[in-house]
């Protein structure tokens, strides 16, 4: 995408798919469940979905390492404070691109032996998919634009968009700054 960013999901938008997928995730898990969010991207995207729950809902945060992506290598920097043996966990990110993340992901959870492990994603984007993955709760699919906003940055700027948008990475590379008007307008 070149030129300025374009908003993708507008905020109510987001508010409206997060509902919706609070009612399906307190309709699947009654007895409750241990949510784990992959840090940082998907804290906003937790903070609202947790809130729209109606059942008993734990929170514990996993943070991993940037890697390669024609390595496919993670690493786990920030680790579970909670076991998860024997319980219903969903893993919730903030987008699945390539699916190597969160394959590792789902590999080492289920090491721990969880009852359950699903995943729940706010964005797919099956067309960058290199590894199959099994996503069960998923808000949007979109396409292979380079988004920003709740939650998801570049250069840990712009989580605090109360939208996502759409924004030309290679323009963000050259002057960060540049976009910063347009894509806090609406």
């Amino acid at each position: 995408m070149s030129g300025p960013p374009q908003v993708l999901i507008t905020r109510e938008q987001l508010q409206e798919e997060v509902r919706r997928l609070g009612r399906s995730l307190s309709d699947a898990y009654p007895a409750g469940v241990m949510l784990v969010a992959v840090l940082k991207g998907s804290t906003m995207f937790l903070a609202d979905l947790i809130r729209t729950m109606t059942v008993p809902a734990e929170i514990d945060f996993l943070a991993v390492s940037s890697y390669a992506p024609e390595t496919g290598r993670v690493r786990i920097v920030k680790d579970l404070e909670t076991a998860i043996t024997g319980r219903d966990v969903l893993l919730v990110e903030d987008i699945v691109d390539t699916g190597l993340t969160l394959t590792y992901l789902v590999g080492e959870l289920r090491r721990r032996s969880p009852r359950s492990l699903e995943v729940c994603t706010l964005l797919d984007k099956a067309c960058r998919r290199i590894v199959p993955t099994d996503v069960r709760y998923v808000g949007f699919e979109i396409g292979d634009e380079f988004v920003l906003g709740y939650g998801m940055d570049f250069a840990e700027r712009y989580r605090n968009l109360d939208h996502i948008v759409a924004g030309d990475l290679h323009a963000l590379r050259e002057d960060p700054n540049a976009h910063v008007p347009a894509l806090f307008e609406r």
